[in-house]
Order: structure tokens, then C-alpha cells, then sequence
């Protein structure tokens, strides 16, 4: 439908429907790149509910790009061991995520208070005076032509309506989306029939630290210690158990008393819930895009809902960002589902499998099962695997804008997750590397390389109006060009491992393409610059 650009109250360049974590993240990632951005949240105030309750490394990163890590890690919690435990409470793996590296800059299990999240991302998004935040504003509808869109809301406090005209909104707003409703679109997968307690609370005293998979029979559970004095208990019904009877306070202190003298507990939320595995038919319709729970839900056995959210705003950010400076064409919108759905319905995958394997109902296949597991750690290869969380999946897109269109070869540079490790700067500071790199695409290089090298790697920094580092093994070389210290070696490693004189990455940190020197106008030709 054709929409009358003057009837709007304003105009903006994103509208964002939702902000929650989702929501409010994008928005600092978009302030951040100067994208005039209005926040439209029904609700009056934060809803305060401690509902997501753990991120990984990438989360960290992303934060780290929004500029806020630092802040949100003060009130949060690194995970140093899980355990999985079945018949009878014994052990049967363990799992170190204190001690596993994956190259990304921090440890892969974190636990955070979501109201202190949520408080921290609108915080944050009050640096820039180009985003702004209206609350009470319920989506009424919206129109969409070539050039953009109008969204028609309401005040709830006043009744008032008003319309805002922007070229691309984003719809943040959660498994019951608003905007994807009123487009119609579709989801698909299936909803679980397992129901579930879930009791969040804070603990007066001293904390246990605990995180445990209860993967008994008699009553599957999650348990851990989180952040800010907070705790997280989940108990799976068991047949006949409604949610009345699971709801009671009496029922809630006799399920805690295993793991915590209840009288210590102040309990803040007790819900039941069931998880679902639904993915959107699609996830832009013209200028109208989706985002995390508004585009896929997620099983909770991996912890990876809100991460998942984090990573569509961090792909999508960039590249509304340059659509919207004229730096790209359109099409590189359709990137975002191309590059973004394949990795969410692979970890979808996981999450089923890892769920099937841990919460087994029968008793003789659970001890099958106990037995197995701890036969097969005898293997110090499959103990590795296990203890160093290597079952968690790799970040990686096979397709999408990259150069040659990316690489179904998971050992190509290509559509990978740059390692982000400590570098020294001129000034002595080591930071990690994003921290020289900035917000914008990056371009490195060896600081030994060729002069013509070098200089042809600046130029494709420039064109790209993105930042070119020289990495170096020592302090003792040279300067011509903007230069890092690599003091862990892991930058050389990788540029050894795909023999590359130059990488290219872009703002969201994966490898647009790694070549030899000969192959960068091959490499500038497919960044069209």
C-alpha cells in the first residue's frame, strides 16, 4: 500500500517494535552507528521478570561491539563447571567452561540478572541523542511501500495515536510479535508437551555455586547459582502434576529442599511453561525484518534463546546501517536470513538432541545411558570433548556475503568468527582486538609484508571507510601503517594456518575472505568497493 510520507508524526530512519534485550541491544548497536532509531515498548516499565538467565562468549563480543561489556559483565557471573547427574543424583560428566577458550575474547557460560541486563541496554541507549525510547506505545498497525514504513501506534496512558515513518522496521517483540502478525507470516516447528516449573529467586546468606543438570527420571531439573544473589531452579511435571498444584507455595518448598534450605530462599517468579522449536516462514517481508523470538524460538537445553537474538541484531545492524548511507545495495538485506536461519535451526537441532539424550523418562535407558557416558570418557579425546564444551557449536555461515559467496568447507576462512585475542597498542595498552578495530569493516595484514602489500591493503580499508591494522610479531617493526602487537601469537597462527596476507572482516566480526596478496582485487571486486 502506498503511504502518504507527510501524515507522519515523525520520521526516522528504524523503527523498533520491542525492547527487550533484543530490542535494546539493536538499538545501541545502531546508535552507535549514527542510525536515527525510534524504540516503540508496550509496556509502561520494565517487566522485572529474571526470565532468560544465561549468554556465552559471542554475547560478550556483541556486547563488547555495543560498547557496554564491561558495565553488564559487573553484574554478572562467569560459569567455571556444570555437571550432568542421573539415577540416584551420581555424576556421570562434567564440564569446564571456566577453563575452555574458544579464541572469541571471553569464557563460553555466563550468568546475568535479566532486570539488570535490560536496566544496563537502556542505559546505554541514552548515549546518543539520535535513538529514542517511547514506553506505553502499543503497535496498532503498519504500511509498507518501496521506500519504507509507516507504524501506526498508541499511547496506552492517553489514547493518543500517532504515526512514524522510517525505511526499515524491526520487529523485537517476542514469540506473540505484533509486527509479524499483522504481515501474516507463519510459524512452524512444534511445541513441546513436557511442562515445566521454573522458579527464580535470591538467596539470603552464602550462595552454593552450583550448576547441575538433573537428568534423574524420577524428576529431570535444572539448578544453578546466578548473578547478583539469584538462583534457578526448573522441575519437569511429572504425569498427573497441574499447574495449580506445581504453582503452591508448599509444592515449591518441597521441591527446593533438596538443594537449599527453602527458608533462605525470597522467591520472585514460580511459572509453569512448556519450550517450543518455531521458526517464522520468513523473516523480512519488504523493508520489515525479524528478530530473535519474533523469528525462531529455542529449546532451553543449550542456552542459546537470547544469544541467538543477539546474533540476528548484530548481522542485521551493519547492513541496514549501510543500506541506509547508500554504501550497499538493498540486496544485501536478503543476507541476514541466509546467513542467520541455517545456524539457528542447526542449533535447534542440538538443543533437541542434547534434550532427548539428557532427560530421559525411562529408568533402564537413563542408566544405560549414565553408563555410557562415563565408559566412553575413559577416551581422553571424547573427555576433551565433553569437558571442554565442544559439543557447543562453532559460529559459522556457509553462505551469504562473502567472498566467492562463502565455502560449505568448514576449514575455509570464509564465513568463520575471527578469533579475538589480546594486542598490544603503540601506546603499551593491550586490549583485545576488536577494541583496535572499531565498529566498521577491518582490514589486516602482516606488518612484514611488502610495502605494495600494505599500501594496497590501506586503500581497501579506505574504500570500505573502515580500519586498516598491520599485525605484528614484535614492537621492533615497522610503523608505516596503523600496527598491533600480536603478544599471543594467535593472530600469526591463523594468517599461517590459510596462508593469508590479507583478511578482510566485517563489522560483525566474521571473515568476509582471507587471500594471498595476488587475489585482492579478486577480494575488493566482491566487496563491490
Amino acid at each position: 500500500m502506498i503511504c502518504d510520507r507527510q501524515q507522519a508524526d515523525m520520521e526516522v530512519d528504524v523503527i523498533i517494535s520491542g525492547c527487550g534485550p533484543v530490542g535494546a541491544l539493536t538499538s545501541n548497536l545502531l546508535g552507535s552507528l549514527g542510525v536515527r532509531t525510534l524504540v516503540l515498548e508496550q509496556d509502561l516499565a520494565p517487566h522485572g521478570q529474571p526470565r532468560a538467565f544465561s549468554c556465552d562468549d559471542e554475547a560478550l563480543r556483541i556486547y563488547q561491539a555495543a560498547g557496554l561489556v564491561d558495565e553488564l559483565r559487573r553484574d554478572m557471573r562467569q560459569s567455571q563447571v556444570f555437571e550432568y547427574v542421573g539415577n540416584g543424583g551420581k555424576r556421570f560428566a562434567q564440564v569446564h567452561p571456566g577453563q575452555t577458550d574458544f579464541g572469541y575474547g571471553y569464557t563460553p557460560l555466563w550468568f546475568f540478572h535479566q532486570p539488570l541486563l535490560e536496566r544496563s541496554l537502556r542505559e546505554g541507549m541514552q548515549r546518543f541523542a539520535h535513538v529514542n525510547l517511547e514506553i506505553g506505545a502499543s503497535l496498532e498497525s503498519l504500511e509498507q511501500d518501496a521506500t519504507g514504513v509507516t507504524v501506526r501506534y498508541r499511547q496506552v496512558q492517553t489514547g493518543e495515536v500517532r504515526t512514524v515513518r522510517a525505511r526499515f522496521l524491526l520487529g523485537c517483540d517476542g514469540a506473540r510479535s505484533s509486527v509479524r502478525k499483522a504481515l501474516n507470516i507463519k510459524l512452524s516447528g512444534r511445541t513441546y508437551d513436557e511442562l515445566w516449573l521454573a522458579v527464580s529467586g535470591s538467596v539470603e546468606g552464602e550462595l552454593p555455586d552450583m550448576c547441575r543438570f538433573v537428568c534423574d527420571p524420577k524428576r529431570p531439573a535444572f539448578v544453578a547459582t546466578g548473578a547478583a544473589g539469584q538462583f534457578r531452579w526448573e522441575f519437569m511435571l511429572m504425569p498427573g502434576e497441574t499447574r495449580e498444584y506445581m504453582e503452591r507455595p508448599e509444592t515449591i518448598r518441597q521441591l527446593l529442599t533438596p538443594y537449599i534450605d527453602p527458608d533462605r530462599v525470597n522467591i520472585q517468579r514460580a511459572q509453569v511453561y512448556t519450550f517450543h522449536c518455531l521458526n517464522a516462514a520468513k523473516w523480512r517481508d519488504g523493508n520489515v525484518f525479524l528478530l530473535g523470538d519474533a523469528a525462531h524460538t529455542m529449546p532451553p537445553f543449550m542456552g542459546q534463546g537470547l544469544t541467538s537474538g543477539l546474533r540476528d541484531a548484530s548481522n542485521l545492524a551493519w547492513k541496514l546501517h549501510r543500506v541506509l548511507k547508500g554504501m550497499a545495495p538493498d540486496s544485501l538485506l536478503d543476507t541476514y536470513e541466509e546467513e542467520r536461519r541455517p545456524h539457528v535451526e542447526s542449533l535447534q537441532k542440538l538443543c533437541i538432541r542434547v534434550g532427548h539424550l539428557f532427560l530421559a523418562r525411562n529408568s533402564v535407558v537413563a542408566t544405560a545411558r549414565d553408563l555410557l557416558m562415563r565408559a566412553v570418557q575413559r577416551i581422553p579425546r571424547v573427555k576433551r570433548f565433553i569437558q571442554g564444551f565442544e559439543f557447543k557449536q562453532a559460529p559459522r555461515h556457509y553462505q551469504g556475503f562473502y567472498f566467492e559467496g562463502g565455502s560449505q568447507d568448514s576449514q575455509a576462512p570464509q564465513g568463520s568468527f575471527f578469533i579475538q585475542p589480546k594486542v598490544r597498542l603503540s601506546s603499551g595498552e593491550e586490549v583485545l582486538l576488536d577494541e583496535a578495530l572499531g565498529n566498521e569493516f577491518a582490514v589486516l595484514c602482516r606488518a612484514n609484508a611488502p610495502a605494495a602489500q600494505r599500501e594496497a591493503a590501506r586503500n581497501l580499508a579506505e574504500a570500505l571507510g573502515g580500519r586498516l591494522l598491520a599485525v605484528q610479531a614484535d614492537a621492533d617493526e615497522g610503523h608505516d601503517v596503523p600496527s598491533v602487537v600480536d603478544v599471543t601469537g594467535k593472530l600469526d597462527a591463523w594468517f599461517s594456518r590459510y596462508t593469508a596476507d590479507v583478511v578482510v572482516l566485517r563489522p560483525d566480526r566474521f571473515v568476509f575472505g582471507a587471500v594471498k596478496a595476488e587475489q585482492l582485487p579478486e577480494l575488493r571486486d566482491a566487496l563491490g568497493v
